[in-house]
């Protein structure tokens, strides 16, 4: 599973920003093009972005660049100068069909072969933000093999509904459980949206570990500051890793023994616990690498 429990936005029109998305300790720097950069800007963020991939990539951080909207007529300038051999993902926001997905799909592969990037290296995270997306999630999970993740953005999705963005989130639920079944049934993960308010840890803190407990695997984040959270609270606890070493231990040996499943401390182990357990061990190994690599910073 590719690491991203924190996925930093960072407004691709200023410099000062992108330069101290260097320091940031999130698993994936997300260059914003769209959003967060006004219309007069959008060239200049193109020109930035194109200076900022590589130099992200060589301080060893996992880049991501957010295009603008097929609607808008600037996907395509957006994606030929963010593709390169050191972009990792590209996020699409408003994703509403399958057929958005298939047409960034052409353009982006253009862009790959300009660049000199093998075709499908690029990978895609389409964001899910009104009804329509929700009700076609699944059409969209299934649109191309580059998709990585599917997110959820709360501010398009809920202004849809005609809702406030609430504290709690109970008025994303619905949309978030279907993204998180979507994704688990077509391997992808599930990224959750941002929480506006950089200054409230504890809210923070608490929509982390609901999301995570109903299976989504990372989340957006706006502001440094809410990093070290999120990466923490998706990070695996020692007790669940030593756990699963356990849970492995056991399985191998009545494996070994010719039995397919096998009681550890008392509850059932077969073959699709051992596998979880295995995937949960090299999950926490692919962390600790990353953080004795890079200790936490920003």
């Amino acid at each position: 599973m590719l690491l991203m429990r924190t996925l930093l936005f960072v407004p691709a029109n200023r410099e000062n920003m992108v330069e101290r998305a260097h320091g940031a300790a999130a698993d994936v720097i997300v260059l914003d093009m769209e959003d967060s950069v006004p219309p007069a800007e959008k060239e200049a963020a193109r020109q930035i972005v194109r200076k900022a991939v590589p130099s992200l990539k060589a301080a060893g951080k996992t880049v991501h660049v957010r295009v603008n909207h097929l609607e808008t007529g600037l996907t395509r300038d957006d994606v030929l100068a963010a593709v390169c051999p050191d972009l990792a993902g590209l996020a699409f926001p408003k994703a509403e069909g399958a057929q958005h997905i298939r047409d960034l799909d052409v353009i982006i592969r253009e862009a790959e072969t300009k660049s000199g990037v093998r075709p499908g290296t690029v990978a895609l995270i389409p964001s899910i933000e009104s009804a329509r997306g929700v009700l076609r999630c699944e059409e969209i999970a299934l649109a191309s093999t580059r998709l990585a993740g599917i997110s959820l953005g709360a501010y398009d999705y809920t202004a849809d509904l005609g809702v406030a963005r609430s504290n709690d989130g109970r008025e994303l639920d619905y949309a978030r459980r279907v993204i998180v079944h979507c994704c688990a049934a077509y391997g992808l993960q599930a990224l959750d949206t941002p929480y506006g308010d950089f200054r409230d840890e504890p809210g923070l803190i608490a929509e982390t570990e609901y999301v995570k407990s109903i299976g989504f695997k990372g989340k957006y984040v706006i502001h440094p500051a809410q990093i070290e959270a999120v990466n923490r609270i998706f990070r695996p606890r020692d007790e669940e890793v030593e756990n699963a070493r356990k849970i492995v231990a056991a399985f191998d040996e009545a494996v070994e023994r010719g039995h397919a499943s096998v009681q550890v401390e008392g509850r059932m182990v077969d073959i699709p616990v051992a596998k979880r357990a295995k995937d949960l061990i090299a999950y926490a190994e692919e962390i600790a690498q990353k953080e004795q690599a890079a200790p936490a910073s920003a």
